[in-house]
């Protein structure tokens, strides 16, 4: 499994009950595009990110993550949980007429959004 599915899977999994104590949980994704990974202090990097390295002592950080090389995709699979030809973002927006290269997301795959607002925890 790829981390982007394990991500979504740990917050469907964890939302109920964070439903049923009542309160409603702070997600913030961060997403930086040309960066590696040890770039921000919080993961060894030699450039000064206090405020970064706060919410990640407080928060949840990925260890291992994917990406296909390009914005679109990298996306997609966020937002998904989903490899990015699954979601039918396989290389960017242009739809090239394959099922895996269509340039939008196809009507099989649900964001963490649309997920989130079923459950009646997000607000835009």
């Amino acid at each position: 499994m790829n981390s982007p599915l394990l991500c979504f899977l740990a917050v469907a999994c964890l939302l109920p009950n964070v439903l049923l104590a009542g309160e409603r949980p702070n997600i913030v994704i961060v997403m930086v595009d040309d960066m590696g990974f040890s770039d921000i202090g919080c993961y060894g990097g030699e450039i000064n990110t206090p405020n970064l390295d706060k919410l990640a002592e407080n928060g949840v950080r990925f260890s291992q993550f994917y990406n296909t090389g390009r914005c679109c995709p990298t996306r997609a699979s966020l937002l998904t949980g989903l490899y990015s030809h699954q979601a039918g973002i396989g290389h960017m927006t242009a739809d090239q007429g394959v099922p895996g290269y269509r340039g939008h997301l196809n009507d099989r795959c649900v964001t963490i959004a649309e997920v989130l607002g079923e459950a009646g925890t997000f607000r835009s």
